[in-house]
């Protein structure tokens, strides 16, 4: 089971990486296609469908932060964090049943991706720095 709190606490994007890849991703993506074959929904899982579900998702993540001090969403109180468990799970399972339906390897996308930000993203030029690439 994913430790979503751990990884909201340690904020780390690398953390999150490892964790995935520790996943039975082909497992969770079968399972979720079983799931959408029992109901009949595999007719509206399309790319343009499961693109605006994810991105529901994680605007309800968003509403969980809504007007809250940065400290305390840095620190959410149990009920919040059960809230950001539902809805990380919500948006990993929408974004593996996308990349299952467009066929995308996603671990090598984010490989791929993690490789282009390093090129764009250099130690020296970014560290302590939250400009973007093309503004500096």
């Amino acid at each position: 089971m994913l430790n979503f709190q751990l990884i909201y606490k340690r904020r780390s994007i690398l953390g999150f990486f490892l964790i995935l890849c520790n996943m039975d991703i082909s497992k969770i993506q079968n399972q979720l296609e079983k799931f959408a074959i029992e109901r009949d929904w595999r007719q509206f899982h399309t790319p343009k469908n499961l693109a605006m579900a994810l991105s529901v998702e994680a605007s309800e993540l968003v509403e969980i932060f809504q007007w809250l001090k940065p400290e305390e969403s840095n620190s959410p109180d149990q009920k919040q964090i059960e809230s950001i468990n539902d809805e990380v799970a919500d948006i990993a399972m929408y974004l593996l049943r996308f990349c299952s339906v467009l066929e995308i390897d996603l671990e090598s996308a984010i490989k791929s991706k993690l490789e282009r930000n390093s090129e764009k993203y250099p130690i020296n030029l970014s560290k302590g720095n939250s400009q973007k690439y093309n503004k500096r």
